[in-house]
């Protein structure tokens, strides 16, 4: 299991393909803490930054969160007042506490767009990627700190302008989180804040993914050569890759939607729209379908980048669980960069129903099944990991292990999706909504939970507490099936999205509508079960259990820095002796060997200086 590399010549593990630019970051455990707005608000540091990227995404997650238990209540009880919280929101949005049909158009619209863009995406990218990856390659810092600040705060004010578009005249966006034209083109002013504050979302992805990419070439501790990157590292370098170059699609998209909006072109018009029994009166000549090529140019690969840091997670919780090193981590980093590759020539398979020829269908079917293999390589790796393990339950370790079967049932039921002739029957059906919730809510958003347990004595030098943490997970993973996989049963029976009564105005669908009930109910008790967790998060920042350095007996290099790590990161510049996941390795005294601890047959990493066991 040790990685035969660890024996090669001293200069090729140094220098074959790690980073040389530590010395422009020299490391000062005593550095004085800033004042409050420089430590806090314009920090430079990328812990904090990452700091600031989860808990502003955790709170986003709550809001948008929040929208969707509003819209339950309209779908469990269509025209029904809301007790208490109706009247609060107004008049316009609520007229005697019952919910107007474009007052649940915006809240779709927002929490698919909160969900996505301004939750899932920052925590497990901005969030855990600031934090984990600098520490996980031995480096003192993000490649560009300041470019880290800023690529923070255009995502922070990114997200408030979009919030602010629900106190606009006519309220926040109603085209849906895909913000199709030509409705998205001709809806009132919420919709034109929807896209800037898009465009501020954007802006802020290009500047972190360029950080990610020149970070991870350039900083990599001595010995820590590409096969040698914890897989965690593997996922969040990829992702960067998938946000550097699908983004700029969807950027030149919102910027012509923009100027449809302000500047009356007609990029996405076409001529003769007819709004309200009039004639738009426009330029036309705009194709609404280029949207929708542009948008899911980036919106299939932006799945990838919810899901393989979810991955690279998930594997390192496994691997320190079970106490044995990750089954094939070769296929592992191969399979995630084939995902990578491939998400780019998948997106049409979104648009089976817009008229597309065969010969352009057979095509996307055909790039869609093949995209399902590297998926389903990388689930079977980490279900054979666990196979003779000696597993410990702790609260990260359930949260992973329900990924595994989770992102199971979400990527199998997307298969027929992919398909064109079982699309036209699922499309835009509530089937839909289940796959992709599959995905990002019991998936990644279970992956990211892991996260934040397993990492949170890294970050505080805490642990949280166990008693809570089952308290969390066991009813979380109980209500948030009675969520989604009712909504398969009324997909199935054809059921549309996004309709306003949830299809009570519809025979064909009258036999599954006591499913709402069932669904919302337990959307309701998911929102309970995430108590514990936040009484945990922060009762455990001062009461919990104090963690040493080493938290989980882990091997990557992150648990060789001080917790929570000083600046700078660590007190002696890290080496790579190995790989990352030696654990139970035969003859060795513990059942772990830290990447970064020499060990007797060690040849130094680092040329002209002596063995570390001799210096």
């Amino acid at each position: 299991m040790t990685d035969v590399s660890s024996h090669a010549h001293p200069e090729t593990a140094a220098h074959g393909d790690s980073g040389h630019a530590h010395d422009e970051h020299p490391q000062h455990p005593d550095h004085p803490r800033p004042g409050f707005w420089r430590h806090y608000v314009f920090s430079t540091d990328h812990k904090m930054i990452g700091i600031q990227y989860a808990f502003t995404g955790l709170l986003f997650l709550l809001f948008g969160f929040s929208l969707m238990m509003l819209m339950r209540w309209n779908l469990a009880f269509p025209g029904k007042a809301i007790p208490l919280l109706g009247k609060l929101l107004g008049d316009t949005r609520m007229p005697g506490g019952s919910m107007l049909p474009e007052f649940y158009n915006q809240l779709g619209a927002m929490h698919g767009t909160i969900m996505v863009f301004l939750g899932v995406v920052p925590l497990a990218v901005g969030g855990f990627g600031n934090f984990v990856v600098p520490l996980q390659i031995g480096a003192p810092d993000m490649a560009f700190p300041r470019l880290n600040m800023f690529s923070y705060h255009a995502y922070f004010w990114g997200g408030v302008v979009m919030l602010g578009s629900f106190f606009a005249p006519g309220g926040a966006a109603q085209g849906g989180w895909t913000s199709y034209p030509p409705l998205s083109d001709i809806l009132p002013t919420g919709q034109t804040l929807w896209i800037l504050g898009m465009l501020f979302l954007i802006t802020s992805s290009l500047l972190g993914a360029v950080n990610f990419i020149t970070t991870i070439i350039q900083l990599r501790a001595p010995g820590l050569t590409f096969w040698r990157l914890p897989f965690f590292v593997w996922a969040q370098f990829v992702t960067s890759f998938l946000l550097l170059l699908a983004f700029p699609a969807l950027q030149a998209a919102g910027i012509m939607q923009l100027m449809d909006r302000v500047a009356k072109t007609s990029f996405f018009l076409p001529q003769g729209l007819v709004v309200s029994g009039q004639v738009l009166k426009v330029s036309g000549g705009g194709s609404p379908l280029l949207w929708q090529h542009l948008f899911w140019f980036l919106a299939h690969p932006e799945v990838y980048v919810l899901i393989l840091p979810a991955m690279g997670i998930v594997a390192e919780v496994i691997a320190n669980n079970t106490r044995k090193p990750l089954w094939g981590y070769r296929p592992l980093v191969l399979s995630v960069v084939s995902i990578g590759a491939l998400s780019f020539v998948v997106w049409a398979h979104h648009m089976f129903m817009t008229g597309m020829g065969t010969v352009m269908s057979t095509f996307f079917q055909t790039t869609t099944m093949i995209i399902s293999i590297p998926s389903v390589i990388i689930l079977t790796c980490l279900i054979l990991s666990l196979w003779g393990g000696s597993i410990r339950f702790t609260p990260p370790m359930l949260f992973a292990l329900a990924f595994l079967p989770m992102f199971g049932i979400g990527g199998l039921t997307g298969l027929p999706l992919g398909l064109a002739s079982p699309d036209i029957h699922f499309h835009d059906t509530y089937y839909v909504i289940a796959h992709f919730h599959y995905v990002v809510a019991p998936g990644t958003l279970f992956a990211l939970f892991a996260g934040i347990y397993y990492w949170y004595p890294k970050a505080t030098g805490r642990y949280m507490s166990t008693k809570l943490g089952h308290l969390h997970f066991w009813p979380s993973l109980l209500f948030i099936n009675g969520v989604f996989m009712p909504m398969f049963i009324q997909g199935m029976a054809g059921m549309q999205r996004r309709l306003y009564d949830g299809g009570a105005s519809y025979t064909h669908t009258a036999h599954v509508l006591w499913l709402h009930k069932v669904i919302s109910f337990s959307a309701w008790g998911l929102a309970l079960s995430q108590i514990p967790f936040i009484i945990n998060f922060f009762w455990s920042k001062r009461r919990g259990a104090p963690a040493p350095a080493n938290a989980w007996d882990a091997t990557t290099i992150e648990w060789a820095a001080p917790s929570p790590p000083p600046h700078g990161n660590f007190e002696v510049q890290p080496v790579a002796y190995r790989g990352p996941y030696e654990y139970s390795v035969p003859g060795h005294a513990g059942d772990f060997f830290p990447q970064s601890e020499p060990g007797p047959e060690t040849v130094s990493p680092i040329p002209g200086t002596p063995h570390p066991a001799h210096a």
